[in-house]
């Protein structure tokens, strides 16, 4: 049974609506015979319940590009708008194929994205070009980040506790490698897309879970050969799935984004303990004044201020803090959709 929510809110996702998403972030393209088995229910039960919830928008499977192993550059974007001003200009970075997680912040008049370009030699076209120029913005702030704590395949859907440690197990082929990050062997050189595989992306990106014909079509390859770049691309963690959810069905009704000042001897620390709170959707280190940035959801206010009270101030190294609601989502992690969804979604 599903359970009603305040008033306004939507219905909340019961128990195997969260183990179904928590199977599917684990594996997006997880055959649904699969998820049943492990799930322990039939799988038209299984296929009717992701049918009715991707109509509905209250989730959908993404397959994405991970940036840094295309040797891309993230940054975090706060822009301050006045306010007659912040919703267009909102609606026009979320239109832009090289943003994401875009949102109108607390206030009305700043706006958050994560924008990211090809190198930090490519940069400036929109930071500095671009928003700048742009009629009523009245000021920009970019952050380029450094460090990606938790986040990409990782959600806090992962940290739910909806399936057992065994059933991600037999669900998933273990996290994808990571190419981007500096190992014994130093860090890889930038995986570099075709023209084909860059079509699969654009596929992917809009259904992850699109038919095998739908991607031999795009890529004008056979159906074999796309599993087995599929397969391939996510073993070198070029390719990730991410479940993008409407986070109030899930009982988030406050997403924060949290802008931490901590000692540059407790960066790491702080960020690995920051990682592993089960409030915490993304954790990453930045450039700026505030080097350790997290997206947080919290059940209300009142959850909340427990959890700055507690658990952030608990952290070492940290020296200042600030934090700030978000009050609409206009983009998450996939390509935008007109008209954007109603309500807030993701994680970052």
């Amino acid at each position: 049974m599903k359970t009603d929510g305040p008033a306004g809110a939507p219905a909340l996702f019961d128990d195997l609506d969260r183990r179904i998403i928590h199977a599917l972030q684990t594996d997006g393209r997880a055959p649904f015979s699969r998820i049943a088995e492990v799930l322990g229910v039939s799988d038209q039960t299984v296929a009717r319940r992701y049918t009715r919830h991707r109509g509905s928008g209250a989730f959908r499977v993404l397959g994405l590009a991970e940036p840094r192993a295309l040797g891309e550059v993230e940054w975090m974007v706060r822009v301050q708008c006045t306010p007659d001003a912040a919703l267009p200009v909102a609606e026009a970075l979320a239109r832009r194929p090289d943003t994401a997680w875009v949102s109108l912040m607390s206030g009305g008049t700043e706006i958050a994205a994560i924008c990211r370009a090809a190198s930090s030699e490519h940069s400036d076209a929109l930071l500095l070009q671009k928003l700048p120029r742009t009629p009523s913005v009245v000021g920009v702030a970019a952050h380029c980040l450094l460090h990606e704590f938790y986040g990409g395949p990782q959600s806090v859907v992962s940290k739910s506790g909806a399936l057992t440690a065994g059933e991600t197990a037999r669900l998933g082929t273990g996290s994808p490698g990571r190419r981007a990050g500096a190992g014994p062997g130093g860090p890889h050189e930038p995986f570099v897309l075709s023209d084909a595989e860059r079509r699969l992306f654009e596929v992917l990106g809009r259904d992850g879970r699109a038919p095998l014909a739908e991607l031999a079509a795009a890529t004008g390859w056979s159906p074999t050969t796309v599993r087995r770049r599929l397969e391939a691309l996510r073993a070198d963690g070029v390719l990730y799935y991410d479940v993008d959810y409407d986070m109030r069905k899930f009982g988030y009704g406050v997403m924060v984004a949290l802008w931490l000042s901590v000692a540059p001897a407790e960066l790491a620390a702080t960020g690995e303990a920051l990682a592993a709170h089960p409030e915490v959707a993304f954790a990453g280190a930045t450039t700026g004044p505030h080097n350790l940035f997290a997206s947080v959801l919290c059940r209300d206010t009142a959850a909340l201020y427990t959890y700055l009270t507690t658990r952030v101030a608990a952290l070492p190294g940290v020296r200042t803090m600030e934090s700030s609601p978000r009050i609409r989502h206009l983009k998450g992690p996939g390509p935008y959709l007109v008209p954007a969804p109603a309500g807030p979604r993701g994680r970052r």
